[in-house]
């Protein structure tokens, strides 16, 4: 027995505002770091956009959420540095990522309109 499925397509419009780089809220250290084996995979050398939906929380009234994002990007930059620096490619092809503490790549992308939960 077939089933028929249809799904409406979710459209929406968006304020897109200008890329900027957030950067770590301290110095790291400036280095070359080779990837691993495994993350060095010719199969793995893609990249995966994604679009995160986040829902309102009481506790957040008042603030500005792309700021706390934005802080706490920064935050997490400082431990976790190599996120935020460049692949560059070596000797036999082999990537490494260079420390620059120039940034990750911050979008500030919301609707123009509410979003409503309809489950």
């Amino acid at each position: 027995m077939a089933s028929s499925v249809s799904s409406a397509a979710l459209v929406f419009s968006v304020k897109r505002c200008d890329p900027e780089f957030v950067r770590p809220a301290k110095p790291t250290p400036r280095e070359v770091k080779q990837l691993s084996d495994i993350d060095d995979q010719e199969g793995l050398r893609f990249q995966v956009p994604v679009i995160m939906f986040y829902p309102s929380n009481p506790i957040m009234k008042g603030k500005d959420p792309v700021k706390v994002i934005r802080e706490a990007l920064g935050k997490a930059l400082v431990y976790y540095y190599p996120f935020e620096g460049r692949l560059i490619e070596g000797e036999n092809r082999k990537l490494m990522v260079d420390c620059t503490g120039e940034g990750v790549l911050f979008i500030d992308v919301g609707p123009r309109s509410q979003l409503l939960n309809t489950s």
